[in-house]
C-alpha cells in the first residue's frame, strides 16, 4: 500500500512537471492576469503581447490604492521622475519581455519593483500552469517572487 501511494504521488508530481514544461514551450502562455503578493501588498498584473512580439506586464489593481489622506497613491519611488505621478494601480512593471526559446523562459529585460523604486534583470518560467516564477537579479544577487494566474 505504501508503495502504491508513493508511486501515485510520484506520478502526480511528474504530470505537473510535464504540464509546466509544456506551458513553458508556448511563448504566448504568459499572457493573462496574475495575483502578485509582494511582502503582504497584493496587486493584480496583466501580461499582454506587443506588436513586436515582446510582452508587457502592468498593474491594474492594488489592494490599498489610497494613501492615508484618501488620495490615489502614486509611483513616488520611480527613478524616472516623469513617471512619479502615475497611479500605483497603473504602473508598468515589465516592458520588452522576450521569449527565449532555447531556455524555455522569458527574459531579456528588467522588472520594476515599485516598493523599492528599482529595476533589475528578470527571468520568468512557469512552475505549474498557474504559478509563474519570476527571478529578479542585480550583480548576481536575486530575489524570487511568484505570480498566481487568475485568468
Amino acid at each position: 500500500m505504501k508503495r502504491f501511494i508513493a508511486l501515485f504521488i510520484a506520478l502526480v508530481g511528474f504530470s505537473f512537471t510535464s504540464i509546466a514544461q509544456d506551458i513553458n514551450n508556448n511563448p504566448d502562455s504568459i499572457i493573462g492576469e496574475y495575483l502578485a503578493d509582494r511582502g503582504g501588498s497584493k496587486s493584480k498584473v496583466r501580461v499582454t503581447k506587443n506588436a513586436d512580439g515582446t510582452y508587457t506586464a502592468q498593474v491594474f489593481w492594488v489592494e490599498h490604492p489610497l494613501d492615508k489622506n484618501g488620495n490615489k497613491r502614486k509611483d513616488t519611488k520611480n527613478p524616472d521622475k516623469t513617471l512619479r505621478n502615475v497611479d500605483i494601480d497603473k504602473v508598468v512593471l515589465v516592458k520588452g519581455l522576450q521569449y527565449i526559446a532555447e531556455d524555455k523562459e522569458w527574459g531579456g529585460t528588467k522588472i520594476y519593483d515599485p516598493t523599492k523604486g528599482i529595476r533589475v534583470n528578470v527571468s520568468a518560467k512557469f512552475e505549474t500552469p498557474d504559478k509563474l516564477k519570476l527571478r529578479g537579479t542585480i550583480l548576481g544577487i536575486g530575489v524570487t517572487i511568484y505570480w498566481n494566474r487568475i485568468k
